[in-house]
């Protein structure tokens, strides 16, 4: 399978990512290590989470996921065939949050420990985060790619501007730049990416991979009506901001496309993804191995510069 950089980086990853947010949470131990087997087994190796998954669970406290990950790779002894990112700044409890150099290198050590490694891979800053200072930011990164603990940094949510900020204090002081903007971006929710960061990353060289790949679950094809938010608990009512004339019609040409090359809506929303020229990889979730499978075979979907048209052109308004 032929993988991609990230940035400038020596990091290569297969043109899927998988999302650890569902592991301790709508997964299971014993399903997760199903699923991140299954993944792993079929040549992908990017797999990512974040301190904070999975705190919105009653009763969890943030690292769950990177808890799981890490167990799964120390009984696998895979560690050096993966390329593990996770997130640093959102809240994970009171006085617990930030990019100030002092808490990331704090939370970086409770990673590490919960990955079992000796290093990240990716690095990236969660959020935005206004009250700290951008040198100390990249200052605590320089440091930690330094001692080796972490090997490439970027970011997820960042906006161009800030983007731009942080890639002049990195030239100026010779540290380690963004090489990866993680963002939300799917054939439904195209705007807030091709706006503005979809150049502004192409013209810099930086890797993007896309969360929300499938809208929540939108373009799967499983919600059609109000009465099929019943079949999750979790995003069910979610789905209210996507039921509309246009998200009715992306599933329509979703549904075309996959008839004529016997996909799944899923998987072609999915290709449509690793068919954009600026992304490195779409990340996606699954809960089980068959919906994994139903992933993996988006990676094998090459769309006809037709049907790519077809659907963006659908997607429009």
């Amino acid at each position: 399978m032929q993988k991609r950089k990230i940035g400038r980086s020596d990091l290569a990853v297969a043109p899927l990512g998988l999302g650890g947010n569902v592991f301790g949470w709508s997964a299971d131990e014993k399903a997760s290590f199903a699923v991140l087997d299954a993944f792993a087994a079929q040549g992908f190796n990017l797999i990512d989470t974040a301190d904070v998954y999975s705190t919105w669970v009653p009763g969890h406290h943030g690292g769950e996921s990177e808890t799981i990950i890490g167990k799964w790779m120390k009984a696998r002894g895979n560690r050096a065939d993966i390329v593990v990112t996770t997130k640093v700044g959102s809240e994970m409890g009171p006085g617990r949050k930030g990019l100030s150099s002092r808490y990331i290198k704090s939370a970086v050590e409770a990673s590490l420990g919960r990955l079992q490694t000796d290093y990240i891979d990716l690095y990236l800053s969660h959020w935005e985060d206004p009250e700290a200072d951008p040198e100390d930011t990249l200052g605590a990164y320089a440091d930690l790619v330094k001692a080796g603990k972490v090997r490439v940094i970027g970011n997820s949510n960042h906006s161009a501007e800030t983007m731009r900020k942080m890639l002049a204090i990195s030239a100026r002081h010779g540290w380690p730049r963004f090489e990866n903007l993680q963002t939300h971006y799917n054939l439904y929710d195209r705007s807030g990416y091709e706006a503005e960061l979809e150049a502004f990353c192409r013209e810099n060289e930086i890797g993007v991979t896309s969360y929300f790949s499938l809208a929540k679950g939108f373009l799967s094809g499983k919600y059609r009506s109000r009465a099929d938010f019943s079949k999750s608990a979790a995003r069910g009512e979610g789905m209210d901001a996507y039921l509309n004339d246009r998200g009715l019609r992306i599933l329509a040409a979703l549904d075309a496309v996959a008839k004529s090359r016997s996909a799944t809506p899923a998987q072609v929303a999915i290709a449509w993804l690793i068919a954009r020229p600026s992304l490195v990889a779409p990340i996606a979730s699954a809960t089980s191995v068959e919906q994994l499978r139903d992933l993996i075979k988006a990676a094998e979907l090459q769309l006809t510069a037709a049907e790519i048209e077809h659907l963006t052109q659908a997607s429009i308004g």
